[in-house]
């Protein structure tokens, strides 16, 4: 088929795919992205002094919470996209987060 796919299905721009995993991570990223953005100080001191879960645990429930409010609560538990964005992007790339869920608990 010329300019096709053989099944006939068109090719979807993966911004603008309707995937729960990709909704997930853009909203797990974007909201510890914040946090960065807010706290650059704080971020720096907790990796410096290996409290970076102490020092951000209230602002990381909070954000949880947000996430929640815009994934389904047992999908965004079922998988592990908000602690990977909290260890690839708080943490730096370091696993200092585990769980399915805000990480801190």
């Amino acid at each position: 088929m010329p300019g096709g796919s053989p099944s006939g299905a068109r090719s979807i721009n993966p911004f603008l795919a309707n995937d729960p995993n990709a909704k997930a991570r853009r909203l797990a990223r974007a909201l510890i992205s914040d946090l960065i953005s807010y706290f650059p100080k704080k971020k720096e001191e907790g990796l410096r002094d290996g409290t970076l879960r102490e020092l951000f645990k209230e602002e990381i429930k909070k954000s949880y919470e947000e996430y929640l409010n815009q994934i389904d609560r047992e999908f965004a538990e079922s998988t592990s996209h908000f602690t990977d964005a909290l260890n690839d992007i708080l943490a730096g790339g370091q696993q200092i987060f585990s769980g399915n869920k805000s990480g801190v608990e």
